[in-house]
This record gives structure tokens, C-alpha cells and sequence, in this order.
């Protein structure tokens, strides 16, 4: 994945109501309008959100008759969560660091603090 489409779709999912429209599409298709049901915002406003996920690659749209339905496409998802895999060692390493921590200093800081206020 290029780094411009890593933006487009980190982008993307930045906003709630995009995010809660790719939770729907995760269900299955939909049109517009069923999509915009469950939002007090416009029509129109949830088409942008549309444009925005479309050109980001998250979801792709055909035309049946009349109809315009869209669907989620993870396949950008996917590459976004092989980025954000490549910093578990990191994530991993400083969580293990902090157990050792704790381990070390004895009691937890919950024991600590309250032996701290039984002192005042």
C-alpha cells in the first residue's frame, strides 16, 4: 500500500459516522438512503461521506436500475492493520517493560497511595 492510500483510508476512518457506515456495510450492501436512516444528518451530507469512503477504496458502488448500492471493500483495512502490526513489537515490548516495572517496585500503586493518605 502506497503511503497516499494509507492517508486516504486512516482519512477515512477518522470520522464517526464513516466508520459507522462501514460497520453497516460490513452486514452487507446497501444504498444510500439505508444508509442514511440511522443518521440525523442529510442525504446529501451521507453522500459525501460515500464519496470520501469510495475514493479511499473502502467501499465500491454499482448502479442496479435506479438504485446505487455500496459495498465494503477490506481489502484497504486489511493493508491499514499490517501497518499498525508492524508497531506491536514496540507495543509489546513496552507493556513487558512496564509489568517488569511494577514487578520491581513492590507493592502496586494503589498500596502505595493508600499508605501514603493513612500517614496524613
Amino acid at each position: 500500500m502506497t503511503d497516499d492510500q494509507l492517508d486516504l483510508t486512516f482519512a477515512a476512518l477518522a470520522d464517526p459516522t464513516r466508520r459507522s457506515i462501514l460497520e453497516r456495510l460490513a452486514q452487507g450492501e446497501a444504498t444510500a438512503g439505508e444508509l442514511a436512516a440511522p443518521f440525523t444528518i442529510s442525504k446529501p451530507a451521507v453522500s459525501k461521506h460515500l464519496k470520501v469512503l469510495e475514493r479511499a477504496g473502502l467501499i465500491t458502488r454499482s448502479r442496479e436500475a435506479q438504485w446505487r448500492r455500496a459495498r465494503l471493500d477490506p481489502r484497504p483495512l486489511a493493508e491499514a492493520v499490517r501497518w499498525l502490526e508492524s508497531y506491536r513489537a514496540f507495543w509489546d515490548g513496552s507493556f513487558e517493560r512496564l509489568a517488569e516495572h511494577l514487578g520491581t517496585t513492590g507493592r502496586p500503586a494503589r498500596a502505595q497511595r493508600s499508605g501514603r493518605e493513612r500517614k496524613r
